[in-house]
């Protein structure tokens, strides 16, 4: 069988989660992000918050890299202060795939962030973000639907030339954008619904929830550009006998299971 590119997509960090008997914490993404890289041919792996050390070398193990939509990026990494509309940080969250998106860029790996995804792209290229938006979210819990209208020219637009209806759920946005990037797609109130990275990389995100419709152009081009970026695993090394052990990472779980 033909070998289908592996799609890395982060994941939530939650610190009580309820299925059958059991409350534990857990690392959960919706299943609508799988399925919509599956149907689109890729597989799906996922990459819950991890030491950001580790994110060149896990980067370089996956053929592209989802970052999922989720909570809100903390203002305090684009200089600004807090809105009170603003939701809870999600610091472990926020350190991580500010380091999967930089290990991305840094090897030219296909990248496509998803509205919280979109905006830590804008973030980690030193843009800043609108902390909140009216009437892109009508109903708490319940996606809505309106139309963007693609940029000609862009990436976006190469693979959808016209308007189109997308399925969203935000109440922030794209404010000043990060260096090189480009608007590809806006809102009719000129929200920013897209943005890419001109050049020979896949760079995008969009601001809607493709993992909540069915419309597969933007995936299906994430996973063609990906089996032209084949992973490549790092070589396994064997310590020399004189070299000292290497150090134990820093990192420090989030959270510590005691198992019943």
């Amino acid at each position: 069988m033909p070998r289908k590119p592996l799609i890395g997509i982060s994941t939530y960090l939650e610190q009580s989660v309820k299925w059958g008997v059991w409350e534990l914490p857990a690392a959960l993404l919706p299943a609508g992000y799988a399925q919509l890289v599956q149907a689109s041919g890729g597989a799906a792996v996922l990459l819950p918050p991890d030491d950001p050390a580790y994110a060149a070398e896990v980067v370089a193990r996956v053929d592209a890299v989802l970052v999922a939509g989720g909570p809100d990026v903390e203002p305090g990494l684009y200089g600004a202060p807090r809105d009170p509309r603003t939701g809870p940080p999600a610091v472990a969250r926020d350190t991580w795939e500010l380091a999967l998106i930089r290990a991305a860029l840094d090897g030219g790996t296909p990248l496509l962030g998803v509205c919280r995804g979109m905006q830590l792209l804008n973030v980690a290229l030193g843009g800043t973000l609108v902390q909140h938006l009216e009437g892109h979210a009508r109903t708490v819990g319940v996606f809505g639907e309106h139309p963007v209208t693609p940029v000609p020219g862009t990436r976006y637009a190469a693979l959808v030339p016209g308007p189109t209806d997308v399925p969203a759920y935000h109440h922030q946005a794209v404010d000043r954008l990060g260096e090189g990037l480009v608007v590809s797609a806006h809102a009719a109130d000129g929200t920013v619904e897209a943005i890419e990275l001109p050049g020979p990389a896949w760079v995008l995100g969009v601001q809607w929830h493709p993992e909540m419709g069915q419309d597969l152009r933007v995936t299906q081009a994430l996973v063609t550009a990906a089996t032209t970026h084949p992973a490549t695993t790092p070589p396994a090394t064997t310590p020399s006998a004189a070299a000292p052990p290497a150090p134990a990472p820093a990192f420090a779980p989030v959270f510590s299971v005691r198992h019943p």
